[in-house]
């Protein structure tokens, strides 16, 4: 299986990864990837870059040295409502959406039903392409509640290199990428593999992502990121 686009990372727009953007794509088309999604932090998100960084995507040329360049957010899961950091109109002008729950921003209850619920009502935001990183254990999550929404509702959910790591500050990655991955396999919903780079040396790397995929024998087919075009069918959602 190979990964050939990367769907989500950070440059110093982000306010705490190393790279520009520029260091960021060059590094995908090293490592021979078709294409690469820009998703700062959204406005909430500490020390990251303001409303206007946002609005001014259009200057950014789409293809650059030879990659498909998506210009997007990672927004700010707010509570269990789904509400989050970006207005309608500025979204609909993003080509890549995620939204993850962060604790610097993050105002819901924190146990399984509350975080469950903030995921769901995310979902329905026809807006949101990826849920980000669903499988930090400091935000439990009822996962058969979630793979179900998240095929009702045509989302995908992120299986997070990063999250992976030994050196990750997310909690049971593991056993909850595990579980998640075993449920999306029994109900045919489709994942991204996202490196959540903050750094170009990290852009699309898969190597904790991947094993899992294997011991559960998970299918190509429904790995969304395999390509461009199929990574393309799930930007717009209904």
């Amino acid at each position: 299986m190979n990964i050939t686009v990367e769907t989500h990372c950070h440059t110093i727009a982000s306010g705490h990864a190393y790279s520009t953007m520029k260091e960021m794509i060059t590094a995908a088309k090293e490592k021979g990837l078709e294409a690469i999604a820009i998703t700062e932090h959204a406005p909430d998100m500490p020390e990251t870059c303001g409303i206007y960084y946002f609005q001014n995507y259009k200057v950014i040329p789409r293809e650059q040295y030879g990659v498909k360049v998506l210009m997007g957010v990672e927004l700010n899961i707010l509570d269990e409502a789904g509400n989050i950091d970006m207005d309608d109109a500025l979204l609909a002008r993003q080509d890549l959406v995620l939204a993850s729950v962060h604790t610097p921003c993050y105002s819901g209850r924190i146990n399984k039903d509350g975080v469950t619920e903030s995921y769901i009502n995310t979902m329905k935001n026809p807006r949101i392409n990826i849920i980000g990183h669903p499988d930090d254990s400091r935000f439990p999550i009822h996962y058969e509640a979630l793979v179900k929404a998240a095929k009702e509702t045509r989302t995908l959910l992120e299986v997070n290199n990063s999250s992976l790591s030994p050196v990750s500050f997310r909690q049971g990655g593991k056993e909850n990428v595990m579980t998640m991955l075993k449920l999306c396999k029994q109900y045919q919903v489709p994942v991204a593999l996202g490196s959540d780079a903050h750094i170009e040396c990290d852009v699309g790397n898969t190597s904790y992502s991947m094993p899992l995929l294997k011991a559960c024998e998970f299918p190509e087919e429904l790995v969304a990121n395999t390509s461009y075009q199929k990574l393309k069918s799930f930007l717009t959602k209904g």
